[in-house]
């Protein structure tokens, strides 16, 4: 399968404390911390294009821009949404949405890059 504008992938979770601003180091209110928000905008992303690559390979984020515009409290179901808008070799970009069950609560531009999994534990790994 090849990797094309216009894929899609989804994301959910619940907010719980553990997802807040205050329980992850981002902020001091229990509302959706911005980096949770940004994990799961990654993972919609990931799932977007999941069944696309080699078994030998993953994608790596390599950029963000977004934009965390409402707060979310406890409780409530927080969906992402990744549409792949351009592929270029091994690097896909996206546009990452998040909403909440009342409306869109951040936006942006996501880029990932396709790797071969082991050479880049490998890489890494090396630093040590």
């Amino acid at each position: 399968m090849e990797i094309t504008v216009g894929m899609k992938g989804e994301a959910f979770t619940d907010v719980e404390r553990a997802d807040t601003a205050k329980e992850v180091g981002s902020g001091d209110l229990l509302v959706y911390a911005t980096p949770c928000m940004v994990a799961l905008m990654e993972g919609a992303a990931c799932e977007a294009i999941g069944e696309a690559l080699k078994e030998d390979q993953t994608t790596v984020g390599t950029m963000l821009n977004i934009e965390h515009t409402s707060a979310t409290p406890v409780g409530l179901e927080v969906r992402a949404e990744a549409v792949v808008i351009s592929v270029e070799g091994k690097v896909i970009t996206f546009e990452v949405t998040a909403y909440d069950e009342i409306g869109e609560i951040g936006r942006g531009i996501h880029k990932r890059v396709i790797v071969n999994s082991q050479r880049f534990l490998d890489k890494a790994y090396s630093k040590l």
